[in-house]
């Protein structure tokens, strides 16, 4: 038999090329540079574990924003999984409208998360906006307010611009739903079990794999969400609305502290990592269903 290997080996070279110069060295260089002090114009000068120090010990706005990003991660690998994996079910029945509920639901996941942030911006304006026209028209105004910069507000109006639309993690459980023997079904049906019961005691069983990788994917996209923060509230007000990401752009960008910055984008890259095994460990992603 013909050896494969050094082709395999060749055609993967680009690819780890790629990987070693845009990921790889850019994580040494992150890591190394956590434990400096640097700044533009400036040479990374060493000072140890401070910034980690004065990270946990001093700075406010990143418990700010570790604590949102926090309950966004908890909101998204839940709620957000929920509402797919409900809204899947619904769909595997087939009913008249399935497909085209299947597509309209797809619509807000394929639209950038700039023009997203744009759109909800234009719906919650405080003078023009569709949300408070409505509310002026059934009440007496009171009630209209800017929803993006109302303290009491202001989290949840951003939480609401992504956590309802998972058309991803329904897309994912329909094809794993599909993979699913219809002769268990039919089994079923003789016996006398009701499309609730299949549901609870077949179709959920099966599907914890697919269940638990997306709460991996959902959870972790929360580590990296903040084009639509930026677009609509800019971590404000105050620091109800800022979470990781937006403050390591803001401590790099505009407080031109690179190396603090870092060290955030440090504990940011642990946070996931842990937030990953423990759901590895809590679905046992990889084992066989049963």
């Amino acid at each position: 038999m013909t050896n494969y290997r050094g082709y395999i080996a060749l055609f993967l070279m680009p690819t780890v090329a790629l990987f070693l110069l845009v990921y790889a060295v850019s994580i040494v260089i992150l890591f190394g540079t956590s434990f400096t002090e640097w700044s533009t114009g400036l040479k990374p000068a060493f000072i140890g574990f401070r910034n980690f120090v004065d990270m946990f010990a001093k700075d406010a706005s990143f418990k700010d924003g570790f604590w949102n990003t926090a309950l966004w991660v908890l909101l998204q690998s839940t709620l957000h999984v929920l509402i797919g994996l409900v809204f899947a079910i619904i769909l595997n029945m087939k009913e008249f409208y399935w497909k085209f509920a299947r597509t309209v639901f797809m619509f807000p996941n394929i639209i950038s998360g700039a023009a997203v942030g744009m759109l909800f911006l234009c719906m919650l304006n405080p003078n023009f906006g569709a949300v408070n026209s409505i509310v002026r028209l059934f009440g007496d105004g009171e009630y209209a307010q800017n929803w993006f910069m109302d303290y009491a507000t202001a989290f949840l109006s951003v939480t609401m611009t992504w956590l309802p639309y998972a058309a991803v993690v329904t897309i994912l459980i329909l094809a794993e739903i599909a993979a699913i023997p219809d002769s268990l079904f039919e089994s079923a049906r003789i016996d006398g079990a009701s499309e609730l019961k299949i549901n609870l005691f077949i179709v959920i069983p099966m599907l914890r794999n697919i269940i638990g990788t997306c709460v991996i994917l959902a959870g972790t996209s929360m580590l990296q969400k903040m084009d639509i923060i930026m677009m609509t509230t800019g971590g404000g007000p105050g620091n109800t609305t800022l979470n990781l990401p937006m403050y390591i752009y803001k401590t790099a960008m505009m407080d031109n502290n690179f190396g603090y910055s870092n060290a955030v984008g440090v504990f940011l890259i642990g946070f996931g990592i842990v937030f990953v095994l423990l759901v590895r460990y809590l679905f046992r992603i990889g084992n066989a269903s049963t």
